[in-house]
């Protein structure tokens, strides 16, 4: 081998791995991914400045924060003060996004649901899509004699957590059987699973009278349709920006709690019943690299509000991003 060649490998080599040390690194939720891809690549053309995102679904997520394998990670599933000094993590949220009823039932529009009728699907109550929970508040609806399909996330997912944390403050039942998990062992013989959002998107595209809980932003890009759900108030409403951001305004994120709250069944007329709000989690011992993600973060704050209005997830207020930026300040990573 030549001298010159010598070094120009050499070369290429430091340059690779200046280049893999520049970039900032995360994993997690699956539910805010469509945001976080759109914000990453404005990001990188208005600064330069490279952040990568896997979405693993958020048990994975919290894993690898927990074992220091990325510089961020996503959640859906806050975690307790306590559990964040034990793991020795901060936490603040990034953007509120909505859980919808996605089905695909051919032939039939404008589905509403009941809350009493997506506990009994979720529990695998539900055998045909005429049953009468489903059909007494759609007697216009030609609703077919068919197999109802439910589907789900077969992995770790704060998706689930929120939608199950939404069942149990609907249900005392589904509270004391199941619970709110990351995870379950979904009742009845009638369900299948898909891993990320994205699966659960192309299960419910493919399979015929399915039904099943998905982010808005994924039912919306694969052309799924939505259920009108019912809220605590009784209303059935539509999932929308309008709508997702009345819940949001119901929100109670404490600087002093970590930020630690579950926005699930919002009061209000006008609000829609599943909203989540979706968190990041970076360590406490590595402040320089921390200050990149804030750094981020504090961009999507500020210039990318219009892109996640545009994919239908709702930017934290100016209110609470202040608050933020006093916990990143107090923290030591701004």
């Amino acid at each position: 081998m030549t001298k010159v060649l010598k070094i120009a490998l050499a070369s290429t080599v430091l340059v690779s791995g200046l280049a893999a040390s520049d970039i900032v690194k995360g994993s997690g939720a699956s539910f805010p991914y469509s945001v976080y891809q759109k914000w990453i690549k404005a990001y990188n053309k208005d600064t330069g400045i490279k952040v990568d995102y896997i979405k693993k679904g958020s048990s994975k997520g919290i894993k690898d924060a927990k074992a220091r394998s990325v510089d961020f990670a996503g959640t859906d599933k806050p975690l307790s003060p306590k559990a964040l000094n034990k793991a020795g993590l901060f936490q603040f949220p990034a953007v509120v996004g909505a859980i919808t009823m996605g089905y695909n039932v051919p032939g039939v529009e404008d589905i509403k649901l009941s809350r009493s009728a997506i506990v009994a699907i979720a529990a695998g109550k539900v055998d045909f899509w005429d049953d009468k929970v489903i059909a007494k508040e759609n007697p216009n609806a030609k609703l077919p004699h068919e197999k109802l399909t439910f589907v789900h996330r077969a992995d770790g997912s704060g998706t689930t957590y929120n939608f199950t944390y939404f069942l149990s403050k609907v249900s005392k039942d589904w509270r004391k059987t199941y619970g709110a998990k990351k995870s379950l062992n979904w009742p009845g013989n009638q369900h299948i699973g898909g891993k990320t959002n994205s699966g659960v998107a192309a299960l419910l595209k493919q399979t015929k009278y399915s039904v099943g809980y998905i982010d808005y932003a994924d039912a919306k890009n694969n052309d799924i349709a939505m259920a009108r759900v019912e809220n605590r108030e009784g209303k059935y409403i539509v999932p929308t920006l309008k709508s997702f951001q009345a819940a949001a305004a119901k929100a109670s994120l404490d600087p002093k709690k970590d930020f630690y709250s579950i926005i699930a069944d919002p009061k209000g007329k006008d609000s829609y019943p599943m909203v989540a709000a979706t968190f990041i989690l970076v360590p406490f011992e590595k402040p320089d690299m921390n200050k990149r993600v804030t750094k981020f973060y504090d961009w999507a704050y500020t210039d990318g509000q219009e892109i996640a209005k545009s994919l239908g997830f709702v930017p934290l207020p100016d209110t609470l991003t202040s608050k933020i930026r006093a916990y990143w300040d107090t923290k030591g990573i701004k």
